[in-house]
């Protein structure tokens, strides 16, 4: 399937072939592409991850200039390609060319071309957080800082690939940046992320953020962070987000 020198062309080229026009309609509903959503102006050609995958593998050589160029297309799964492309490169890149690849993430990331939650979460992780220098998160507490949603989803997803480390500080900070954002799809990341830190570094640090902040973060970014505590936690944060919980 590959060409010889991997163009974005010929990755185009290849996605067209799993296109499928019923697919694209559910997508784009998916995804809320229609007037006044997150994701307004999205365009899908109806292609699934497990077909995009398969893509990505026969180009996984793809060049920078043209991982740009795929970022650059009106098409989401054409962006959601080149990221994948871009994670499996920058795993085995040495350090220079993982300078490269970082640069090139956070540029569009800039530029409004990492635009859904999809294109996020398939990313942060491995292209902005896994480059940044030991304990320097800065860089997260710039993106938690944006107006701009898909950054705030970045700063904060990000933080996984310190969790899956057991460290939570930086997790712990951007959630408390981000406590009363006032976007659901930054509840959801937040949530998500609290609740793995009780998963994976330590419950205390998770029941400890809760005892402080359970009675005021939003209802759904509280019952992410709640799910995998025993029934009787969860009902007492429950209840303390609704003023009945006793000390």
């Amino acid at each position: 399937m590959a060409a010889r020198t991997p163009t974005a062309r010929a990755v185009v080229a290849a996605l067209a072939q799993y296109a499928n026009a019923g697919d694209a309609a559910f997508l784009q509903g998916f995804f809320k592409t229609g007037k006044g959503q997150y994701a307004e102006g999205d365009v899908f050609i109806g292609v699934r991850v497990p077909m995009i995958r398969k893509v990505c593998k026969a180009f996984a050589a793809l060049p920078l200039d043209q991982a740009g160029k795929l970022l650059d297309s009106r098409v989401h799964e054409h962006r959601l390609a080149a990221l994948l492309m871009l994670v499996g490169q920058y795993a085995k890149a040495d350090e220079p060319q993982q300078q490269a690849i970082h640069q090139l993430y956070l540029k569009q990331l800039r530029h409004g071309r990492v635009n859904n939650w999809d294109l996020v979460d398939s990313s942060a992780e491995y292209l902005c957080a896994a480059h940044l220098p030991t304990g320097d998160h800065r860089l997260l507490d710039d993106l938690a800082a944006s107006d701009n949603l898909w950054q705030r989803r970045a700063a904060m997803i990000s933080t996984f690939h310190f969790i899956k480390r057991g460290e939570a500080t930086a997790a712990l900070r951007i959630a408390t940046t981000l406590l009363y954002d006032q976007h659901d799809l930054i509840h959801k990341a937040v949530g998500w992320m609290l609740r793995e830190i009780g998963k994976r570094v330590d419950e205390r640090l998770l029941t400890a953020f809760l005892d402080q902040h359970a009675a005021t973060m939003p209802r759904t970014m509280l019952r992410y962070a709640i799910e995998r505590l025993p029934p009787a936690q969860l009902r007492f944060y429950m209840r303390a987000k609704t003023g009945a919980a006793k000390p």
